[in-house]
């Protein structure tokens, strides 16, 4: 009797404490909930299924192997991560011409989206009269700024990894010649030249650097045509920051490789990591890139958006502290322990203060004044 009367007394407890353990579980679950307006709890999958994201690139196109294409990869990311498809829950327009910004930002907005970003400074005109018309969606801005209550602008430290990618520039250089190719001359691209010049001259002031703009993010021919100048005259490494133009580069320096292999010549990509850009027979012409991370911005920018915080009327700024600003190291053989070493150091002293990497022409001058 005692025996029976202890194994009933056990059941009772074990089935308290399991409906306490339910109990807390729905508690926690409830907690963990997103509460509507209405206070209807949803998961964080069903919140983000309602949240719908797109972009509008500009001229260079979503596949540009720059910036476009690294914005897109952020949304196209956070959409899988969150079992949404292209069409449902996220989208792109292509934009063939600058004719084509306002009707793709409307027809977004037409479509309800909650977050429409606009790729590359272009847009800035056109994003900045949408947010003014549109006040009931968020916009966001890359590599511009835009000023609205309803806007966020990302911009990034590229003057960060350009002075980096320029240390491993100078370490490369047999003949104490380097290149820089600008897309379109503006405050942006300058931002790309003087980190870059100002790298160099951090690791030996005589190298020389030779600085042309191609005036367009959309020519490949003219990028071939600057890079044939500027290795025949002596120069062996360029760092392009010029969208698409680059790609001509590029192919310049592949066909120079494949009829000489045993020249030394190297091109240093942008924004994403463009060693696949180099491949040439079984060498490899791509020194490294600057990686400016798009995506992550853009994923944080939603991510954001998604809780309710979106970042309105706020400038954000990605460098190497967020881990959006980073250089390839994927062509081992040319990215030597050496030069990751002296990378490496001088990242160290930009993330402690040591060095103010310049960013305009003005500041590089007093730079190079003080080494």
């Amino acid at each position: 009797m005692k025996n029976r009367l202890f194994l009933l007394v056990a059941i009772l407890s074990l089935g308290l404490f399991l409906a306490a353990c339910g109990g807390a579980d729905e508690n926690n679950e409830g907690n963990n909930a997103n509460t509507d307006e209405n206070g209807n709890t949803a998961s964080e999958g069903e919140q983000a299924s309602d949240y719908k994201v797109s972009m509008v690139t500009d001229e260079g196109g979503v596949d540009d192997k720059s910036f476009n294409q690294s914005a897109w990869e952020g949304i196209k990311a956070w959409g899988d991560n969150n079992g949404l498809s292209k069409g449902e829950g996220f989208d792109y327009a292509q934009s063939n011409s600058s004719a084509d910004y306002m009707p793709n930002i409307s027809r977004f907005v037409r479509d309800d989206y909650d977050l429409i970003f606009g790729v590359g400074f272009k847009l800035k005109e056109d994003l900045q009269k949408s947010a003014e018309q549109f006040a009931d969606t968020n916009f966001a801005i890359i590599d511009e700024v835009v000023d609205a209550p309803n806007a966020a602008s990302i911009t990034f430290k590229e003057h960060q990894g350009s002075f980096l990618v320029g240390v491993a520039a100078a370490l490369k250089t047999k003949t104490n010649k380097v290149g820089f190719v600008g897309g379109i001359e503006s405050p942006l691209i300058k931002k790309f030249e003087s980190g870059f010049i100002a790298g160099v001259k951090s690791i030996n002031p005589d190298i020389q650097v030779e600085v042309q703009y191609a005036e367009s993010f959309t020519e490949p021919a003219k990028g071939k045509m600057i890079a044939t100048n500027m290795y025949g005259n002596g120069v062996d490494v360029i760092y392009h920051a010029s969208g698409g133009t680059g790609n001509g580069i590029f192919n310049e320096a592949r066909d120079q490789k494949h009829n000489d292999p045993d020249r030394e010549l190297w091109v240093i990509g942008v924004d994403r990591d463009q060693y696949e850009e180099g491949q040439i027979d079984e060498n490899n012409v791509t020194l490294t890139s600057m990686v400016k991370r798009v995506d992550v911005a853009v994923q944080d920018v939603i991510e954001r958006g998604m809780k309710g915080e979106f970042p309105a009327g706020e400038l954000l700024e990605y460098g190497i502290e967020e881990n959006a600003i980073t250089i390839a190291t994927t062509n081992e053989e040319a990215m030597t322990d050496e030069i990751i070493t002296a990378v490496e150091e001088w990242e160290e002293k930009i993330l402690d203060g040591n060095v103010e990497v310049p960013q305009t022409t003005e500041e590089l001058e007093q730079y190079i004044d003080s080494l």
